[in-house]
């Protein structure tokens, strides 16, 4: 049995995200896998570690949001064999309002033994506030922090 590459485990990544969210998408993670998403909106925690929480992360947000398409994909291999770094445009829509968005992300991850140990993802948060009618809490949350 071969191991897949880092770059085909990310572009396996990007393909179960276009299809998501869905609890399928943790699969491509170590049990202990470490995420982190620096720029997410004041006061809103950050992921917990480990591929079972992120699988129940994607289950909360399956009736939040869906997500039909991945584009304008960039996959940048590194000096370092076992990081890869990922940009694209993920499309979808809110479920409660139908509004549909366009949020772009930048994505650096260390593959080992043909899963995800350390993902780091970075989105536009105005992407999701404007997606989510929120740009009012993210400035009122920019504003009092």
């Amino acid at each position: 049995m071969s191991t897949a590459t880092p770059r085909e485990v990310v572009e396996r990544l990007l393909h179960l995200t276009a299809e998501g969210p869905a609890e399928g998408m943790a699969d491509p993670f170590a049990e202990d896998a470490v995420f982190e998403m620096p720029f997410l909106p004041p006061g809103t925690p950050q992921p917990e570690p480990g591929r079972e929480a992120f699988r129940a992360h994607l289950k909360a947000a399956v009736g939040l949001q869906e997500f039909d398409s991945v584009d304008d994909v960039h996959i940048h291999e590194t000096t370092d064999p076992e990081v890869v770094v990922a940009e694209y445009r993920l499309h979808g829509r809110v479920v409660a309002t139908g509004k549909r968005f366009a949020s772009h992300h930048v994505m650096v991850t260390r593959i080992r033994d043909g899963l995800i140990i350390h993902s780091r993802t970075y989105a536009n948060p105005l992407d999701n506030a404007i997606a989510f009618d929120a740009v009012h809490d993210l400035l009122t949350g920019l504003t009092t922090s």
